[in-house]
């Protein structure tokens, strides 16, 4: 299969669009801000003093002012759930376009700590030029005390000097806790560091307010480089570059060429630079704080746990109630325990949402690290660890858990395609477990005529997470004359020989059963030829690997003029 125009286009265009809007911004910006103090009348003498370490300071310094604003926005994530459930306002490829929130926040952090850098060099250039380059003329222009004055005590005794040092190691913190193995072996790390981000905006609100870079206040009185009439001459200027040629007086000199100078009424005087950051950080940040707020006043009650399971391969479902709570099938909700941890919350997708006739909602939750174990061994006793599936009762004390949501996820839009295909790795299977759930009470309803699920595991257990969700569900579709709405294949990736699940009712799932794992390509042809000329959306939650292979193959194209838009499940 070769590239297809009409699926790249669909797939891709957007987030193209949008990050070359967005670098075009950024290009602009720094341009912009480069030339202003480069050419401008009024950062003349503090050019001459600092060369192009203050050019690119302040250039630099525009940049991430955009960032830091721009970096908040993806993280207020009950206004993006809001966005994607305003569906009157928004088409889908406007929703699918908020799906790339969490590529963008990266994008943007990325962008803050190489901008830092740039920053944070320019800045040592400007501090050893500040040194060398003391003016006797302008002492106001000075921020060295004295002329060769140690850079070191001009960048660490100064506030400016001092805030840029915490912000550094703060952001070398956050970005190297963010690695993929780093949050995976240790996600306690990434979230504590991740939440220094609260010292930066404190650090960088401070920073801004040093006052160390000055520019001219009287520009009509003194013209850069001109004659002061109680001094002596102090540079031979251009000034023709910031005065009309009928205000310039040419003064001849024998043998030379026509120099341009002026006579000044007043000496320079300087101001600190109005500050920006403020006016770039204050609306995303206020908006981010009333979010937060909202999120705990939302969140402050906890809910009541109905019944815990323990399932095989160390999973737990959770069914819980709680007052005036709704979520869309595929959204997920953030667990807090504080009997586990104060301040450390977990992510978690909804398996079984609220509906019109059920108020219990629920989730799967797979033990892997410290949290979720401490968490296990309070919901379960000791005497129930080893039990396979074994409800436990209502009056059992359960640990207070507070939960944070829903917010928004790709897999909502499953339902707004004729044809969508969803492939699970794993545990990766519980947002799909939720469109299941919500199929069996009425799968009429909504757009979706065919389903085609692929749920690959290591372990043949793992499949009873959803066994009979899978049975009931298949029984209801033939029950109403629909055996070809659901199409799902499971494959057992890792084992020694044939195996089947335990069971005459899981007789479906068995001849669905396959020993290896999917041939994505061929799968691709299959619904192609089944589907033609529609567009199938492509859902996945799962490893890396299976991810990519499953972005590349939608981006082909098929003789059957088949779009396949794909959508990746990620928890922003």
């Amino acid at each position: 299969m070769a590239l297809s125009c009409k699926s790249w286009f669909s797939n891709e265009a957007g987030k193209h669009l949008l990050l070359l809007l967005w670098l075009s911004i950024n290009v602009l910006l720094f341009w912009k801000t480069f030339t202003l103090y480069y050419r401008g009348a009024q950062y003349y003498y503090l050019h001459r003093m600092l060369g192009l370490g203050l050019c690119i300071s302040r250039a630099s310094a525009s940049v991430l002012n955009l960032n830091c604003s721009l970096v908040l926005l993806p993280m207020c994530r009950t206004l993006l759930a809001f966005l994607r459930g305003s569906q009157k306002i928004m088409n889908r490829k406007a929703r699918r376009l908020l799906d790339k929130s969490k590529t963008f926040h990266i994008t943007c952090g990325f962008t803050i700590c190489l901008f830092s850098g740039v920053h944070v060099a320019a800045h040592m250039v400007n501090a050893l030029n500040f040194s060398l380059h003391y003016s006797e003329e302008f002492p106001a222009l000075n921020v060295a005390r004295y002329r060769d004055e140690d850079p070191r005590k001009i960048l660490f005794t100064t506030l400016p000097g001092i805030t840029g040092f915490f912000m550094v190691l703060v952001l070398f913190l956050m970005c190297t806790s963010s690695s993929y193995s780093l949050r995976y072996s240790n996600y306690d790390i990434f979230w504590y560091t991740h939440n220094l981000f609260i010292v930066f905006y404190i650090l960088l609100l401070l920073h801004v307010t040093g006052g160390m870079m000055k520019y001219q206040t009287n520009l009509n009185e003194h013209i850069p480089g001109c004659i002061n009439p109680n001094k002596t001459i102090i540079d031979d200027f251009p000034v023709s570059e910031y005065l009309p040629e009928s205000e310039v007086e040419p003064e001849l000199e024998p043998g030379l060429q026509t120099n341009f100078r002026r006579i000044c009424t007043a000496a320079p005087t300087f101001e600190p630079n109005l500050q920006m950051t403020w006016l770039w950080v204050s609306g995303p940040l206020c908006l981010y704080c009333a979010e937060r707020l909202y999120r705990y006043i939302r969140s402050n009650k906890p809910v009541t746990i109905v019944t815990v399971n323990s399932h095989p391969s160390d999973v737990i479902e959770i069914r819980m109630v709680k007052d005036n709570f709704r979520a869309r099938p595929g959204q997920y909700i953030v667990l807090h325990c504080p009997s586990v941890s104060v301040f450390e919350s977990h992510p978690f997708t909804l398996t079984t949402s609220p509906a019109e006739n059920r108020r219990t909602f629920g989730i799967h939750l797979r033990v892997l690290g410290d949290w979720t174990e401490r968490f296990r061994e309070l919901l379960l006793s000791e005497t129930n660890m080893d039990a396979e599936i074994l409800p436990i009762l209502q009056q059992r004390n359960y640990p207070k858990l507070y939960i944070d949501g829903p917010f928004g996820s790709p897999s909502e839009e499953v339902f707004n395609y004729e044809v969508s295909l969803c492939v699970a790795g794993g545990i990766g299977v519980t947002p799909f477990a939720s469109v299941l759930n919500t199929l069996l009470i009425d799968w009429k309803q909504y757009k979706l005529r065919r389903l085609y699920l692929i749920w690959v595991c290591k372990e043949i257990q793992s499949f009873l997470w959803f066994a009979d969700l899978l049975c009931i569900l298949h029984n209801k579709l033939w029950q109403e004359n629909r055996p070809d709405y659901l199409n799902v294949q499971l494959y057992l990736s890792q084992t020694d020989g044939l195996q089947n699940l335990n069971g005459e009712k899981y007789q479906m799932l068995n001849s669905r059963l396959i020993i290896g794992k999917p041939r994505l390509k061929l799968l691709f042809g299959e619904i192609a030829k089944c589907n033609r000329q529609k567009c199938v959306g492509v859902f996945c939650c799962g490893p890396s690997k299976l991810s990519k292979e499953l972005h590349k193959l939608s981006n082909k194209t098929s003789s059957h003029g088949t779009k396949f838009e794909y959508n990746k499940e990620s928890f922003s």
